[in-house]
């Protein structure tokens, strides 16, 4: 009879967690952080289609770093768990937390269970109705969360971004001034010599959720509505964007996704449809 290698479980515990953490930092960072309107998303993407911040549910976002496939994954099967829910009982119910600990029971399963954990970092966030009832969560590769306060940063070099984030975030900055900062954080590693650098505007994937926004409250900000934020003049055409209705896209199918956003006939504010109805970004 063969005889089986015997292998330390804390070893092959060690192991799949330095797997994990060597595939996040090959990434882009990304960064997520509050502001007076409501939660930021922002990542440094070169794709115009592979997105990383993509909307789960009515008021929920998501953000990912990592193998795309795995992030895209997880994110399709949040979409499908929050329209179920939302369905089956009312799309109140539907929190970030809950969609938090479901992700976190599937990283941390993943974790122990099988040969090769998921290469992956997500937050999922959660504007309120007020900023202290914003929630963003941090879940990591073996399924540990974390509730961040204010602000976080995924990837390569997420410590020293989150630096440059804790020593300017204001939970009651301008959308402008938290874009720029995000913006800041993002470039200030990753050149030569670990200097900073400059990160353009193309070279950016950016979203908000928006609490003034009835219903469906996640609104990408591309073109030039990011070009005028970056440029510093973009307040009034960030305010002034969503008041016919239509958000400016990077396709068709983000398109079909924006329109259903439009604020529902007199009533509850219950939209007709969700992500999962154009589950196409």
């Amino acid at each position: 009879m063969a005889m089986q290698f015997y292998t330390n479980i804390d070893q092959i515990m060690r192991d799949r967690s330095e797997l994990a953490r060597k595939g996040i930092s090959r990434g882009r960072s990304a960064v997520t952080l509050t502001y007076a309107g409501g939660i930021l998303f922002v990542a440094e993407n070169l794709s115009s289609s592979l997105h990383k911040i993509s909307e789960i549910y009515d008021r929920i976002g998501f953000a990912a770093v990592g193998r795309y496939n795995e992030f895209e994954n997880l994110r399709r099967a949040g979409v499908r768990k929050a329209d179920l829910d939302g369905l089956s009982y009312d799309r109140r119910d539907v929190t970030g937390l809950a969609l938090a600990n479901a992700y976190a029971q599937t990283l941390g399963a993943i974790f122990s269970d099988q040969q090769k954990p998921f290469e992956v970092e997500i937050c999922v966030a959660e504007v309120g109705p007020t900023p202290a009832e914003d929630q963003i969560y941090r879940l990591a590769y073996d399924g540990s969360v974390n509730d961040e306060p204010g602000y976080m940063a995924m990837g390569g070099s997420a410590e020293a971004i989150a630096n440059v984030l804790k020593g300017a975030h204001k939970s009651d900055m301008s959308l402008t001034d938290a874009v720029k900062l995000a913006v800041k954080a993002l470039s200030s590693v990753g050149g030569d010599g670990g200097a900073s650098r400059t990160i353009a505007a193309n070279q950016l994937e950016v979203a908000i959720l928006d609490r003034a926004r009835r219903g469906r409250t996640f609104r990408r900000l591309i073109g030039p509505v990011l070009t005028n934020i970056l440029d510093g003049n973009g307040g009034a055409a960030a305010a002034a964007a969503p008041k016919n209705g239509k958000e400016p896209t990077d396709d068709k199918a983000a398109e079909g996704t924006e329109g259903a956003a439009k604020p529902p006939a007199p009533g509850p504010d219950k939209p007709t449809s969700s992500a999962g109805s154009a589950d196409l970004e």
